[in-house]
């Protein structure tokens, strides 16, 4: 049976978020600071965008390597401000517009430094100074990369880390944990501040011609959910409710993707309930995460987004292992439309170059709707 007529990357990603069947499945993969660099000596393409972006970066970086490969959706999100850019304090000590102090360890770098670590009350929360969500220079980069590919692209507006992981990063981990569980009443202050940026941030890339905003927080673990489905019931739904409606309101067509890595699903139907549209990153090693599962459960409802394995089979499997995986969560997620593939977190420098081009080359070989085109 012959394929459907070629779409552009945008047509596909909204006839796919709209429950649909586009002509393939479409691609949102992100990668590394370390990956792109590989990528761009083996593709020969030398200029490609890493902006500052303190909590966005992987996701709006490398929009020329990865629309050269096929990605179909291009990220934009919040920069830091022009006055106040990430710097190097002293060698190997990075601090950005938070005030969160990082380390560079190996690849990657560790927060070494919370400004609010001695918070205990809500005057001291009203007297800390949160970045403006509208500073000059801010969204320069998104409107740059609307410009180049708004017309052709579907355009996500990356809100991650929306209320419970930015509160954290500015207390540290252990202590906001104890000290929401204890309901200490600067917790719920700082959230809601936290809120305003972040919908300062959401609004103006809805604004600026963002097709989907893509929210979310690290709630799970590989074993389960880090904090109770009921704590998150009582203190984040409600939250991420009002947070959803108030972005709506500005387009009436957008679409709101939730990202959770780990475990999460005793909170799905709720994130359904409040507004999310599509669920991401779906990682399939975790605690009752089985793609096909959350398709057969919610499918008929929402969009998945991710669930290939960045964990174990895209650095340690073979190509024939990769290729194994492209096809199991077409086969597992992409039926009726409602897919968008991408890994259930940003590629690693552990994955080779060629492995990450195979997994565009087979989504794009395996991915053809009609259903009947799907690989066994």
């Amino acid at each position: 049976m012959a394929g459907k007529k070629v779409m552009s990357p945008k047509e596909r990603v909204l006839t796919a978020i709209n429950l649909e069947e586009p002509d393939r499945v479409p691609l949102f993969i992100t990668i590394t600071p370390q990956v792109a660099e590989k990528l761009s000596e083996h593709l020969g393409i030398t200029t490609y965008t890493h902006p500052d972006s303190p909590l966005s970066e992987n996701r709006i970086s490398y929009t020329e390597l990865l629309t050269h490969l096929g990605n179909d959706i291009v990220g934009i999100g919040a920069c830091a401000p022009e006055s106040n850019p990430t710097r190097e304090i002293e060698e190997g000590i990075l601090i950005n517009e938070w005030k969160i102090r990082y380390r560079k360890s190996g690849y990657y770098t560790e927060m070494i430094e919370h400004p609010l670590a001695r918070v205990d009350s809500v005057a001291e929360i009203e007297d800390f100074q949160l970045p403006d969500p509208l500073a000059p220079g801010r969204f320069d980069h998104a409107r740059m990369i609307v410009e180049k590919y708004g017309r052709d692209y579907a355009i996500c507006g990356d809100v991650e880390a929306t209320i419970f992981e930015t509160s954290w990063y500015l207390v540290g981990m252990e202590k906001f944990f104890i000290d929401l569980a204890l309901r200490k009443p600067y917790v719920f202050a700082l959230m809601d501040r936290v809120i305003n940026y972040s919908l300062g941030v959401g609004k103006e890339l809805v604004k600026l011609g963002a097709d989907i905003i893509w929210l979310g927080d690290d709630f799970g673990s590989q074993q389960g959910m880090i904090i109770s489905p009921q704590l998150w019931r009582e203190v984040f739904k409600e939250r991420m409710r009002f947070i959803i409606g108030e972005l709506k309101k500005k387009n009436q067509a957008l679409k709101i993707a939730y990202h959770c890595c780990g475990s999460y699903f005793p909170i799905m139907e709720d994130l359904i309930e409040v507004g999310v549209d599509i669920l991401n990153a779906l990682q399939p090693t975790a605690l009752d995460m089985d793609t096909k599962k959350i398709k057969d459960s919610f499918g008929s409802k929402v969009s998945l987004f991710g669930a290939v394995d960045t964990q174990g089979v895209l650095p340690f499997g073979s190509l024939a292992d990769i290729e194994r995986e492209v096809k199991r969560v077409i086969t597992e997620a992409a039926g009726d439309g409602g897919y968008i593939l991408a890994g259930a977190h940003n590629i690693q420098p552990d994955t080779s170059v060629e492995k990450v081009i195979k997994l565009f080359e087979w989504t794009k070989k395996y991915g053809r709707y009609p259903e009947e085109n799907y690989p066994v």
